[in-house]
């Protein structure tokens, strides 16, 4: 599972949100509305994604 990657899109901004969220989206590298980061698919990331869901869009690369 370690040479599969996912990209990360940042769909949603963050202001509102709760600053835990705000620092989850830190540590998947978005910083700007619509931009994306790949990353390796690992269950931390996983759980990462997870949490906020409702901002972010992924898929497979």
């Amino acid at each position: 599972m370690a040479d599969k990657k996912v990209k990360v899109t940042l769909v949603k901004s963050v202001i509102g949100t709760k600053q835990d969220h705000r620092a989850t989206v830190r540590g998947l590298g978005l910083r700007k509305l619509n931009t994306s980061s790949v990353l390796e698919d690992t269950p931390a990331v996983r759980g990462m994604i997870r949490k906020v869901a409702y901002l972010v869009k992924s898929e497979a690369c």
